[in-house]
């Protein structure tokens, strides 16, 4: 089944003579500024391409970032990033980055309707932090973390970042690293503006970490005042239900 569901998909006539590619289609939910991107069965099997779109293909500059992109994510491996598997021409749309096909939906897109669910805002409070984490521990630079490129699986909701990384670097400077906390600041309190249910904990995590004077600096320092709200709610829970069975037990004493 291929990678994701859009009424704006775009099925793309594809000149193979081998019959090794099928079903080319063109995914414009998922474009980004110099790259298209698509579905395709390779042998039968979807996968996913992104390829620079037509008015870049001879662009020696535009080249050698798409070049430079599949040398960047070709060695990671994290459970939270769409996997890069090979870079190979294409008939039709030419050179390509081959990843993984991931059937789901944009976070973007279940803002807009409405489909946010506890267990997306359980993987963005542990998932999306230890994929920043893993980016950052390996030194890579990569565009905004944004609701347009985390994809969350059909099936079993796992957090899924398509646009990981475009260069690596010897080390990452502090300004690189904290702009990923004001991002992630910025994603998680437009989430919660669309939550009908207060979150006041993980609001005030949110708050300080897109605040650029807030004390939260580093992913490990979110990771602890991520923890530190759940464990808050994890008492709290507790605690409600320990009186609970308190006013039982007293219950069943007096009569």
């Amino acid at each position: 089944m291929a990678a994701y569901i859009s009424k704006d998909e775009k099925l793309i006539p594809i000149d193979d003579p081998t019959g090794r590619w099928s079903e080319l289609t063109l995914l414009p939910e998922w474009e980004e500024d110099i790259y298209d991107v698509y579905t395709v069965k390779k042998y039968g099997k979807w996968i996913m391409l992104k390829a620079l779109k037509k008015q870049y293909h001879d662009d020696p500059h535009y080249n050698a970032i798409i070049e430079k992109e599949f040398d960047t994510r070709y060695n990671l491996a994290h459970p939270n990033i769409v996997m890069v598997n090979d870079f190979e021409e294409i008939p039709t749309i030419g050179r390509a980055i081959v990843t993984d096909d991931v059937y789901g939906y944009s976070l973007r897109r279940l803002i807009d309707e409405k489909r946010l669910t506890p267990k997306i805002i359980q993987r963005l409070t542990t998932q999306l932090p230890d994929v920043m984490e893993y980016m950052q521990e390996n030194h890579v630079m990569h565009h905004p973390i944004t609701p347009d490129n985390i994809i969350f699986t059909e099936y079993n909701e796992n957090l899924k970042l398509t646009n990981v990384g475009y260069d690596h670097r010897d080390r990452l400077e502090p300004q690189d690293t904290k702009q990923d906390i004001l991002n992630y600041g910025k994603l998680m309190n437009e989430v919660l503006d669309n939550l009908p249910e207060q979150l006041p904990k993980l609001r005030k995590v949110a708050r300080k970490a897109e605040d650029p004077e807030g004390r939260i600096d580093t992913v490990h320092d979110l990771k602890m005042a991520l923890i530190e709200r759940s464990n808050t709610s994890t008492i709290i829970m507790l605690l409600g239900f320990i009186i609970i069975m308190l006013g039982v037990l007293i219950a069943i004493t007096i009569r």
